[in-house]
């Protein structure tokens, strides 16, 4: 598989001298004191408002269309994910792109994933030759902050719905459909749930250098109780990390088959950009 296309853009996030979350952006002071402001009362009440919302969709299907947005203060990267997503069904089939912000034109790396029950297959490397690697969708790990364990949209649900210090902001439209948006904090541990033991390592590190890291969590719900949009939001200084899923066609019938046995080779471990 690929190898990491920008470790350095890592290191730049979680290390960058004298940055950290409290020290981000308007906006991002603005969450925080939003966030503080409500009572505990109401806080408990919008927590169960969005984990109902988080089992709501988890009860369906919808499309995905995510970007994740990691930059250094110099250089951006964008990575999209797109697709289809069944999480009853526990399938779903997504294409994986990087690109870099500030090259528009050049051709970005893409993968395809296949979620076939307990496996993702990962394919459409010119190199493989149409061939997929494999590995157990529970044995799948983050390298980069922010990142779903090979883009799993199940692994963002679960930590929207460990959001903590929750308000509610009030009634957006998002794609055209009216619904309420929420905002709160994640817990350290959400933020690295299910995250590869060298990533924990340096975001500990970091967050000892800087007294604290503050990660930004925001939920969109509509009227049917389902969540249209997500986003996580790490902001550190002029760096950070900013992940956006919005969910449409909730419902609709997803189709996704597993590759023929004979193309596809087990990876025991799997890392890079794409991954995540």
């Amino acid at each position: 598989m690929q190898r990491p296309l920008v470790p350095f853009v890592v290191a730049a996030v979680l290390l960058c001298a004298g940055c950290s979350g409290r020290s981000g952006s308007g906006s991002a002071r603005e969450a925080e004191k939003t966030a503080k402001a409500s009572p505990s009362r109401s806080a408990a009440d919008h927590g169960a408002a969005v984990r109902a919302a988080v089992a709501a969709t988890e009860r369906s299907s919808a499309r995905i269309d995510e970007q994740i947005e990691i930059g250094d203060g110099a250089t951006e990267y964008v990575v999209s994910v797109k697709g289809d997503f069944d999480w009853a069904g526990a399938k779903g089939r997504l294409a994986v792109a990087l690109r870099n912000a500030a090259v528009p034109g050049k051709t970005s790396p893409r993968m395809d994933e296949i979620f076939d029950g307990d496996t993702v297959y990962m394919g459409g490397f010119a190199e493989m030759e149409g061939s997929w690697g494999s590995i157990r969708r529970d044995k799948a790990e983050a390298h980069y902050v922010l990142r779903a364990p090979v883009n799993d949209p199940e692994h963002v649900l679960r930590q929207v719905a460990q959001m903590r210090r929750i308000s509610k902001v009030g009634e957006e439209t998002v794609n055209g459909t009216p619904a309420v948006h929420y905002r709160g904090v994640l817990p350290d541990e959400t933020v690295t749930l299910r995250m590869a033991k060298e990533m924990r390592a340096k975001i500990d590190s970091a967050r000892e250098q800087v007294g604290g890291i503050t990660v930004y969590a925001d939920a969109w719900i509509d009227r049917n109780g389902r969540i249209v949009r997500t986003r996580l939001d790490w902001p550190m200084g002029a760096a950070g990390a900013k992940a956006t899923m919005n969910l449409t066609d909730h419902g609709k019938p997803v189709r996704a088959k597993a590759p023929d046995p004979g193309k596809v080779v087990p990876m025991p471990d799997l890392g890079g950009p794409l991954p995540g």
